[in-house]
């Protein structure tokens, strides 16, 4: 039996470690990789268009199945490439490894053709950023990336000269064990009776959650109740917590809508559940906070906190609701449930003032009969800028549809390449992916890896031929709009060139035809919507600070718009509200 090559056995590692697909775009340097996923029947090579694509879609991987997923990168430009997407990957804590492939190992420091230093350029966006530079290191510096990466829920990166990953790999090499799964952490008991102490004290307790509660939703239910507490959320956290929630206030920040921001300020105690919530000027300042986060360097760096607590929000929620009084008064719920529902009841009239009429199309139409359209599982994939509006407020999350998009990092074109790696995961569900026109145009080359894979994604393009989220800052800003028009294509007939389902629609009345027949249709499929540039109108008391620097001014109105579905979900709750 022939001897294993580095490269061999860095393919055999990540085969134990769990990785089913390594994502990237070929090149010199990692030849003798490519070729070990080649001859090894438990790994894919997924041949994308552009190494950014790559490490979105394994982002995207780890998120749905928070499982480790790995992507790759040539020498010097092309593991370069692979940056934007694992920053994104990094700060939505998916566990990614990227295999950035190096020079010949004789000529690093020396200028070499592509000569670039990846062990030094990740450092900001991973746990973990190390080179390997002999064949007898590289087993255990590769099992150290991985154990940062699932150990910490985030990227770690291994730089691998294409010479040494040739090399002849060590005899007798140790398989050591792997760590694949997070283990839950309970917080100590000091932590847990202040907190205890805290709730039981305060007459008004709100709950503001994030990602984190992901797995705790039995758990913030019934603590809510016990403690009669409204329950906001951040955009991350909707996913998790908006769904059979009769205590639901609506979600706090530049998308907000709702009473969040009304019920996080006028409590007596704030409770932060697995929320990195970065925007700190939505966060009261007067009050008393506790935070929950099994990540300890979050704990505090957004607010001031009367007391931090390390720990799963199910393990702690756990171990508060054996131990907390019952309060038996429900006045400041019912007042924020209210105060919700007549939120939304003013600024539902964008949705409802005859929009199924209205040429060019609204783009909250559009949103609105998405989600009816929709499959009850699916995962939608979210373009960075007014796509994160219509997402926030018309898709109606259930626990078992996923909202994916580059909510921390905030990039442009990510849905498409997030939309890829989310649907190699399963086939089978439907996945869309909501798409700005500027987004889908600067990574488009990717939609050929859905044609070439045969993945059905739909993609859902909000085409209002510009820029619009940037053009409103600008707007509020006091600024002349420029360089955020875009003189597109027919993109439904480019997607029939490239070989997939394509439909354009102009008028309101074609499009629920058009997005059932593309989600009929078993392979990819685009639906290129003419939306309503104008669509979003801003209400006069919003600063241009809040805007651009998403930062509240006096205002606690965001966003003017339809909010679809969540009306509802509000009016249902107001069961709840004792009559007079």
């Amino acid at each position: 039996m022939a001897r294993q090559n580095v490269a061999e056995q860095f393919v055999d590692i990540l085969v134990r470690a769990g990785v089913r697909r390594l994502y990237g775009v070929v090149g010199d340097s990692l030849n003798p990789v490519v070729d070990a996923v080649r001859r090894n029947a438990s790994i894919d090579w997924i041949h994308v268009r552009h190494e950014e694509t790559a490490a979105f879609a394994a982002g995207a991987e780890a998120q749905i199945t928070g499982q480790l997923t790995a992507c790759a990168g040539s020498c010097g430009p092309g593991n370069l490439h692979l940056i934007n997407g694992l920053y994104d990957a990094h700060r939505s804590m998916a566990p990614v490894l990227a295999l950035a492939s190096q020079i010949p190992s004789s000529e690093i420091g020396l200028g070499y053709f592509q000569e670039t230093h990846p062990d030094r350029l990740f450092q900001e966006c991973s746990h973990y950023s190390e080179l390997i530079s002999s064949a007898k290191q590289m087993p255990r510096l590769l099992q150290t990336a991985i154990q940062h990466a699932v150990g910490q829920s985030g990227v770690s990166v291994v730089s691998l000269p294409g010479d040494i990953a040739a090399e002849p790999a060590p005899e007798k090499a140790a398989q050591s064990a792997l760590v694949t799964s997070r283990p839950t952490v309970r917080p100590g008991d000091a932590e847990i009776d202040r907190l205890v102490e805290m709730i039981d004290q305060a007459g008004r307790v709100t709950l503001f959650c994030g990602s984190g509660t992901a797995g705790a939703h039995a758990e913030v239910m019934r603590f809510a109740e016990l403690v009669k507490s409204p329950v906001g959320h951040a955009l991350r956290g909707k996913e998790w917590i908006q769904y059979d929630n009769p205590y639901d206030v609506g979600m706090s920040g530049l998308l907000g809508y709702g009473a969040a921001y009304e019920a996080t300020h006028e409590c007596d105690l704030l409770i932060l559940l697995g929320t990195d919530f970065p925007y700190n000027a939505f966060l009261p300042d007067d009050v008393r906070i506790a935070q929950v986060d099994v990540r300890p360097e979050v704990l505090g760096r957004r607010s001031r906190l009367d007391l931090a607590v390390w720990g799963d929000v199910r393990e702690t929620l756990r171990c508060l609701i054996p131990r907390v009084r019952e309060k038996t008064d429900r006045r400041f719920l019912d007042r924020m449930l209210k105060k919700h529902a007549d939120a939304l009841e003013g600024v539902v009239k964008a949705y409802t003032r005859k929009v199924d009429r209205h040429v060019p199309i609204h783009p909250e139409y559009v949103a609105a009969v998405l989600d009816e359209a929709a499959d009850e599982d699916a995962v939608f994939t979210v373009d960075t800028g007014m796509c994160n509006v219509w997402a926030a407020r018309y898709v109606s999350p259930n626990g078992r549809r996923r909202i994916i998009g580059s909510f921390s990092h905030g990039s442009m074109a990510n849905a498409l390449p997030m939309a890829i790696g989310a649907q190699f995961t399963d086939r089978r569900r439907q996945v869309i992916s909501m798409s700005g026109d500027g987004g889908f145009a600067m990574l488009m080359g990717d939609f050929l890896t859905l044609v070439q894979y045969d993945l059905p994604v739909k993609v859902v393009l909000f085409n209002n031929s510009s820029l619009s989220m940037v053009e409103l800052e600008m707007l509020v800003a006091g600024l002349p709009s420029y360089g955020t028009t875009n003189v597109n294509p027919d993109f439904a007939a480019v997607a029939r060139a490239c070989g997939a389902y394509g439909v354009r629609v102009e008028k309101p009345k074609q499009l629920a035809g058009a997005l059932r027949d593309a989600f009929r249709h078993k392979g990819p499929a685009l639906v290129d919507i003419v939306t309503d540039p104008n669509a979003l109108s801003i209400p006069p008391r919003i600063s241009a600070e809040m805007v651009t620097g998403f930062a509240l001014s006096a205002s606690k109105i965001v966003l003017d718009g339809g909010v679809g579905r969540m009306l509802q979900m509000a009016r249902s709750n107001l069961r709840n509200v004792p009559r007079p």
